[in-house]
């Protein structure tokens, strides 16, 4: 890989060979901390991590940490942290959604059982900051505690508008930013701290983040709809399925008409596709540019967190950042 080529395009093994190592040091502390004195934790613990997740969120740590100064020994922690973050509030939401598969496999509440992974997703919540605890730094216990009462409220909302199909534009924007938006501004501000970037760095590269992760859940809630089921890891239109109407269906019934606002009401009561088939659903998303429109927001998006991360001098970690804006939009899974 040439480093030094201005304007390199990097592709995603070139973004994460740039912090492979560190990447393989959070790997080994996500494993040994997900041990714990009940067995079961333990299990689920290592079922998730062997289920190969993109570890999207300690890579964004872990390079922002690099732009920001270095990081070292803190940014692994902070990497394991988040996903462990992460990883609590999947089992957590595959509970809530009574989902049956994750990333091609049999989920954990199908494996375990809810009541078990409910703890479970606690237990890693608490492992994660008793993690966070050893830095002795009160500013990233702060960010991580207002991240998880953001998170958890994100939840609630949700789950209040499971089922209705009255959800707005607005609504879906709230959720966005509870469940995925603000989580990755977290991972990149813990990167700055870490890097000891001072307080303009962590806020801009906070900044780039969020608009990142805006633009990653608008573009899984169209892949909900658009990806192969294979490819995707779960059923396709799981989303409506379970009860959730996202933005391109709000989008879609800002216009359609009243048998179109049925079928879709359909779905929602009956939790299934039998009388009002998936096919048609994609053809009232189709008609009324449902999913193009939330496209189209998604790039909206990525181009700010383009436009931030340019505003940091050239360099092999800056080039990534700006990768990783690529890599999000132009995902299929």
């Amino acid at each position: 890989m040439n480093l030094g080529k201005v304007g390199q395009i990097f592709t995603a093994r070139e973004v994460f060979d740039l912090i492979q190592d560190e990447l393989e040091q959070v790997e080994k502390k996500i494993a040994a901390e997900s041990v714990a004195s009940v067995d079961a934790v333990t299990a689920i613990g290592q079922y998730l991590q062997s289920s190969g997740g993109k570890r999207l969120r300690p890579s964004l740590l872990l390079l922002s940490a690099k732009l920001a100064g270095d990081g070292g020994a803190t940014a692994i922690q902070l990497g394991a942290v988040v996903e462990l973050i992460h990883t609590a509030t999947l089992l957590h939401d595959d509970v809530i959604d009574g989902a049956e598969t994750r990333r091609g496999r049999p989920s954990t509440n199908v494996k375990w059982g809810n009541h078990t992974c409910v703890l479970a997703g606690d237990w890693l919540y608490m492992q994660a900051f008793q993690i966070a605890l050893r830095e002795r730094q009160f500013q990233i216990l702060e960010r991580l505690i207002g991240l998880t009462q953001i998170m958890v409220e994100g939840e609630l909302l949700q789950l209040e508008r499971i089922g209705r199909i009255d959800v707005t534009e607005a609504d879906c924007m709230e959720l966005v930013d509870r469940k995925t938006a603000r989580l990755f501004s977290v991972c990149a501000r813990l990167g700055a701290l870490a890097g000891h970037g001072g307080t303009q760095i962590e806020e801009k590269l906070g900044e780039y983040a969020w608009n990142l992760g805006m633009a990653f859940q608008l573009v899984d809630d169209v892949l909900d709809f658009t990806a192969h089921e294979k490819t995707l890891g779960k059923p396709v239109g799981g989303d409506l399925r379970e009860g959730k109407v996202t933005l391109p269906l709000v989008y879609a019934l800002e216009r359609a008409t009243a048998s179109e606002h049925h079928l879709v009401e359909t779905v929602l009561q009956q939790r299934s596709y039998e009388e009002a088939p998936f096919a048609r659903i994609l053809a009232l998303l189709d008609k009324y540019r449902g999913i193009q429109r939330v496209k189209e927001r998604a790039q909206a998006f990525t181009d700010k967190a383009r436009a931030i991360i340019n505003e940091f001098p050239e360099s092999p970690y800056q080039r990534a950042l700006l990768a990783v804006t690529e890599l999000v939009t132009e995902r299929d899974h």
